[in-house]
């Protein structure tokens, strides 16, 4: 899995009832295809064991100065990433003032690798004016902070100091580790999920778009360098972590939201699926089934706002590389050169509504690209979270010459 493959994670874990997390982010880590060698503070080992980690890694455990000669130095230079989770203010202390003392001090000193730091402590530990000072001064070195999150803890309290979930730790390793990629500094506007239109107080028109399309897309520009917004309709499915994210309802408020964040961009990546109708009017009122067995109701509907066609000037104007969606049940490729051209993308990805497996509410997709010399590329079916990796290398070749530089 990109950008895991082959890499090697050193993980430090320091002593914090969030240390089981620690054992699930390196199986996630492994499954994603990375190595991973683990180091246990003194009082990691009082919250969890080293065989833990031992079977998980199929790897022995460091946890002394004295267990193999050189390893504090060995550690760190064989890393492509340290990860330090969770981080507790004892040892995030340690690290600020450049402190050599154990194993994991002095592996994290002796390592040029990224270090990104994970801190879990109680909120009030969290937000003393010391432990604000340590952590601006990791930051000031160049190291990364990760959390911590908003929550319950472990002793009964709420708020700032949960370690963040393993899910959300692994895309921000990504991120560290991605360096070959022609995104880093560029801004990149995602959108994802459906629009709803109301119809009463109670109901709305809607589509099946789940939004893991656009989040896939999303977090992956995220993870390679990019500076993402994600604009979302409604979707059950978890935000991405890293993009910021901005929520929206209807596809006017998706429009608004679009302009906005089109005015410095680079990129547009519009998985969204936008409704292409509404009703002509709302109801003030739920609207009452009427009498009788068969009676009905009639609908007017209009058609919303194009998204990419009402912002097409503008991106065409500040040269925004544009990469499309076209969702049809029929004549697919017919339509999606018609929809490339008087939409004025540079990408469209065409796909199937009815082709199993693909399209809406699944986690996979079978896509279509044509550019707009006329190219055509059949992409086999995939997780979209791999196709947002196979269309981002194809944006990535195309950028220079699309966008003028």
């Amino acid at each position: 899995m990109r950008p895991f493959d082959g890499r090697r994670v050193l993980l430090v874990v320091s002593g914090g009832i969030a240390a089981y997390k620690s054992a699930i982010l390196t199986r996630r880590l492994i499954e994603a295809g990375a190595g991973v060698e683990v180091i246990l503070t003194a009082s990691a080992e009082r919250f969890i064991g080293r065989v833990t980690f031992e079977g998980i890694t199929g790897r022995p455990v460091h946890a002394s100065l004295w267990d193999r000669p050189m390893a504090h130095l060995d550690l760190g230079l064989e890393a492509d990433v340290v990860v330090v989770a969770p981080a507790t203010a004892n040892l995030i202390s340690r690290l600020a003032v450049g402190a050599a003392d154990d194993l994991a001090t002095t592996a994290v000193l002796a390592s040029r690798a990224p270090v990104i730091i994970c801190p879990a402590m109680n909120t009030r530990m969290w937000e003393h004016p010391i432990t604000q000072a340590n952590v601006a001064r990791l930051i000031d070195v160049g190291y990364g902070i990760a959390g911590p999150a908003d929550g319950p803890l472990a002793e009964g309290e709420s708020g700032p100091g949960r370690l963040l979930e393993p899910e959300e730790i692994l895309p921000r390793i990504g991120r560290a580790l991605e360096t070959a990629t022609g995104l880093r500094g560029r801004k990149v506007v995602a959108t994802a999920g459906p629009t709803r239109t109301a119809l009463d107080p109670v109901r709305f028109i809607s589509n099946r778009s789940s939004g893991r399309m656009g989040f896939a897309l999303a977090e992956a520009a995220w993870r390679r360098g990019g500076e993402v917004t994600l604009i979302s309709g409604p979707s059950r499915v978890p935000r991405p972590a890293g993009p910021d994210v901005v929520e929206v309802e209807t596809a006017g408020e998706m429009l608004a939201a679009l302009e906005t964040a089109l005015t410095d961009a680079d990129i547009l990546l519009m998985a969204a699926a936008v409704g292409d109708f509404e009703p002509a009017r709302a109801a003030d009122s739920k609207i009452k089934k009427t009498s009788g067995a068969g009676k009905g109701f009639e609908l007017a509907l209009r058609a919303g706002p194009d998204l990419l066609l009402e912002t097409r000037a503008f991106r065409e104007r500040k040269g925004i590389f544009t990469l499309g969606f076209a969702l049809e049940t029929e004549d697919l490729l017919t339509r999606g050169r018609e929809k490339l051209e008087r939409k004025g993308m540079h990408l469209v990805a065409v796909n199937s509504a009815v082709e199993p497996g693909a399209g809406f509410e699944s986690e996979t997709n079978r896509i279509t690209l044509i550019d707009r010399s006329g190219r055509v590329e059949e992409l086999p079916l995939a997780k979209k979270t791999e196709l947002a990796d196979e269309l981002l290398d194809r944006i990535e070749a195309s950028i220079p010459a699309a966008a003028g530089r």
